[in-house]
């Protein structure tokens, strides 16, 4: 049997670099040939390296059942292997007779995979597994390699749709990836080996957003349903700590995580250059962070944030802005702080938030740097909940199942408050 792959599938398939490890997701629209390419490449794995261990998973495990694991069975046919693998039913294994093997599993429980020693991954519909998953399954590549693999490299890939909001695969993959993570692209319309009209069918069914996701893979509309609007590469820029001007320190005081935001601002604009996020902590710890940091800050340090900061807790005699005055006084800051009296309604603060980002006449006034991960993060991911004007906060449940979705709407309370101190809306 002889294939004749499409561009972004041998692109896939081939490695580009001599890296350890090879991470590669094959970004795609319906019809593109993703899980195609995926088992074909999971298949050769396993005849290339005999001995080797290897993982298919999704979300859930009627995905692998029904999409991934087909597409292997379509495989071995073609490549009339069936006297040479073994399929276990009730282990969902199928083993190769040079000792070859690979699982078929769901991600939904992840610990229970922690045991694993693999020496490749192949992950069905990326984007839907928690960036705790991938992460886990990054930390299972260590199978020993044999003597007589030659050219051996460990290999993670994954083949998805394009995400309609920047989640993690896009930040992963997309804003500062490592030299060996590589992101394909295939739009439905390359494959020459669909029928003819395929695409054009698709056309008239599908509204233009849809049909620019799933069809032509291109990333979707990130504003539909977010908190923040507007916000794009323009925004994102490298920000000079300067410091002889004015520092701004504005801050969420939950205690897991803790989020301050630092900046400069001017008259009109605002310049977030750090953030201070931390787990299981105290305001005073933060102080003692943001010290470390800029140990030698020349001018002012100007400290906005939470108004309700100012109340006494049942832990402290203290408010967290006194503790905050009081802890930098120790490394000779006089601290400023100029808070409200109160907090204005969140819709308010986002309201400011949007409005700096881009005014009506196109004026760009807010900047964050690419050091403001969380910030960033927030930026791209908080939403409203659907036909609602309501923040959607993450449940316990769900920040159980990815520990990266407890940083979402700190880090914007912590921005929104210095915007809204200084450029107020009424609404």
């Amino acid at each position: 049997m002889k294939y004749k792959l499409l561009k972004a599938q041998r692109e896939f398939l081939e490695i580009p670099h001599n890296y350890n490890l090879d991470v590669a997701v094959y970004q795609g629209g319906y019809g593109s040939g993703k899980t195609f390419a995926g088992s074909l490449l999971g298949i050769l794995l396993c005849l290339k390296f005999p001995g080797i261990q290897g993982l298919v998973g999704a979300q859930t495990y009627t995905l692998v059942r029904d999409t991934t694991l087909q597409s292997y069975f379509e495989h071995l046919d073609n490549m009339n292997l069936g006297q040479d693998y073994e399929w276990s039913n009730s282990l969902q294994k199928l083993t190769f007779k040079n000792g070859s093997q690979i699982l078929f599993r769901h991600f939904d429980e992840p610990n229970k995979l922690k045991s694993l020693n693999l020496g490749f991954v192949e992950i069905e519909e990326m984007s839907d597994i928690p960036y705790d998953t991938f992460k886990m399954l990054l930390a299972r590549m260590r199978q020993k390699p044999r003597k007589e693999w030659k050219n051996f490299t460990y290999r993670i890939f994954a083949h998805t749709n394009p995400e309609p909001q920047k989640g993690w695969v896009y930040k992963t993959f997309m804003l500062n990836p490592p030299p060996n993570y590589r992101l394909i692209t295939a739009p439905t319309t390359q494959n020459i080996y669909l029928p003819e009209g395929f695409c054009d069918e698709l056309k008239k069914l599908y509204d233009e957003e849809y049909y620019n996701i799933y069809v032509l893979a291109k990333n979707g509309n990130y504003n539909s349903g977010l908190v923040i609007k507007d916000f794009t590469d323009e925004n994102v820029k490298d920000i000079t700590y300067q410091p002889d001007m004015d520092l701004h320190i504005s801050c969420d005081f939950n205690v897991d995580p803790m989020c301050w935001v630092l900046a400069h601002k001017t008259d009109d604009k605002v310049f977030y250059f750090d953030e201070i996020v931390l787990e299981n902590t105290t305001t005073a710890k933060a102080c003692e962070e943001f010290c470390r940091r800029y140990p030698a800050h020349r001018g002012k340090v100007i400290v906005n944030g939470d108004a309700s900061g100012d109340n006494r807790s049942c832990t402290s005699e203290y408010t967290n802005y006194v503790i905050i005055k009081k802890k930098l006084a120790k490394y000779g800051y006089d601290a400023d702080i100029r808070i409200k009296a109160f907090n204005p309604p969140i819709k308010n603060r986002i309201a400011a938030f949007n409005a700096k980002i881009k005014n009506a006449d196109g004026d760009i006034c807010l900047y964050v740097d690419k050091k403001c991960e969380k910030l960033l993060y927030n930026i791209y991911n908080l939403k409203y909940k659907e036909g609602t004007s309501r923040i959607d906060i993450p449940t316990y449940t769900q920040i159980k199942q990815s520990k990266e979705l407890k940083f979402l709407s700190h880090p914007i309370d912590a921005a929104s408050y210095l915007v809204d101190f200084y450029w107020p809306i009424t609404l």
